[in-house]
């Protein structure tokens, strides 16, 4: 049992903990930027505008309900405006409050928003697949580049699935949501470490009913290789690095 001990103390609420604590943000640190910067000459792709007439089942009760793990896809692209409203559902900003902090379509803790999104695109409409990143204030996709053999890396970073091996290659799309955690870490230390991993969560729940709302299917992955798939997205694994996966595709009749 002492094994577990300090990881479920982890699960626990830590408020007492970080009030005895002071902040790079109390210690008049610099706030680090919410964004990662890009090379502004990289090949950008315009996504289409977000509209409710994208949705297919309108009602919330419906999509809650109906929700599942889906492994088996259609052959069937998804739209690049499914893939546009996918996108703001999960990371997309709504504006921002007086104080100047973005207000996105998910809640997070001291809106730090420590993630980015990444994408292995297979089967987009209009779009080759590959590696792309979401630039979610502009709402662009950056091209990374040409993965060959999309498939099988899908699969090496994959492997062990339980319940239905090698199923993430044949989604449309993979989503993979990195953290950078010093976002997090500037205003709460190292209470920070448990508002990442439950915003994850809030992340990867609204991935699930907005593909609901399109009649696509959703599978989180936590299965996955650290070290390959933070290569293949030319991230440190230290200051970045992956937290979670998700696959999304058509539904299978």
């Amino acid at each position: 049992m002492k094994r577990y001990e300090e990881h479920r103390n982890f699960l626990k609420s830590n408020f007492d903990e970080f009030k005895n604590i002071k902040t790079d943000k109390m210690k008049g640190v610099p706030q680090p930027t919410g964004f990662k910067n890009y090379d502004l000459s990289s090949d950008i792709i315009e996504l289409p505008k977000v509209h409710k007439e994208i949705v297919k089942k309108l009602n919330i009760y419906d999509c809650i309900n109906d929700r599942r793990s889906t492994r088996f896809y259609a052959e069937e692209s998804m739209s690049l405006e499914e893939l546009s409203y996918l996108l703001w559902a999960t990371q997309g900003i709504a504006g921002n409050n007086k104080a100047g902090l973005t207000l996105r379509t998910v809640p997070c803790s001291g809106a730090t928003h420590s993630f980015e999104t990444y994408l292995f695109i297979l089967s987009v409409e209009g779009v080759q697949s590959g590696v792309y990143r979401y630039l979610p204030f502009e709402h662009k996709l950056l091209s990374m580049y040409k993965l060959d053999e999309i498939g099988n890396k899908i699969d090496e970073i994959t492997l062990d699935q339980p319940f239905v091996p090698n199923f993430a290659k044949k989604a449309a799309v993979i989503f993979a949501w990195s953290t950078t955690p010093y976002r997090s870490e500037w205003k709460f230390d190292v209470t920070a470490h448990k508002k990442i991993l439950i915003d994850i969560g809030h992340v990867c729940q609204n991935l699930y009913l907005a593909s609901e709302s399109i009649k696509a299917g959703t599978c989180a992955i936590g299965i996955y290789d650290q070290k390959k798939i933070d290569e293949l997205l030319e991230l440190d694994g230290d200051d970045e690095f992956v937290i979670y996966l998700a696959a999304v595709g058509k539904k299978k009749e």
